[in-house]
């Protein structure tokens, strides 16, 4: 028996803790940012900034259900590849609110975006191979960085001034 037929709920906790660990680090880099992002000139179509925490957090959750899915499924000897680029889109993750928030570098926020979106894009295709739910799981999230992609350019573009 393999840990992972052993104790379900462990590794559901392992992939909640992981995810959420860099949705700490990120928010860390965003926790005097209320007044920045007031400041910027946003486009009309810009959330208020009160939507990103429950968004998400919706999406962190989805992000760990999907990851916890193919691990459960194909173990990392299974799904290496998968499980690794998951890894590394959190990590590109939380560097993109280092880049746009704390250091204020739109460019480089936005470059981290796009490189983001490709490996999310690439994560979400390997999950939705081993196991169909975990790939549509992805799905909100891939759909919420494209838009985040977009505001990210626009607001860089619309604030030389704030954002390098």
């Amino acid at each position: 028996m393999t840990e992972r037929t052993r104790s379900p709920w462990t590794g559901l906790l392992g992939w909640a803790a992981t995810t959420f660990a860099a949705a700490a680090i990120g928010a860390a880099a965003s926790m005097r940012s209320d007044d920045f992002y007031r400041q910027l000139e946003t486009p009309s179509w810009a959330p208020p900034g009160s939507v990103f925490g429950p968004v998400w957090t919706l999406l962190y959750i989805l992000m760990a259900l999907a990851a916890w899915m193919v691990w459960r499924r194909a173990g990392w000897e299974g799904a290496r590849l998968a499980l690794a680029l998951y890894l590394l889109q959190l990590v590109l993750n939380a560097l993109w609110t280092w880049c746009f928030f704390a250091w204020r570098m739109g460019g480089l926020a936005f470059a981290d975006i796009v490189l983001l979106w490709l490996v999310i894009a690439a994560t979400t295709w390997l999950f939705w191979r081993v196991r169909p739910l975990a790939g549509m799981l992805m799905l909100p999230y891939l759909a919420w960085v494209t838009f985040a992609a977009f505001l990210n350019h626009a607001s860089w573009r619309m604030n030389p001034q704030l954002l390098g």
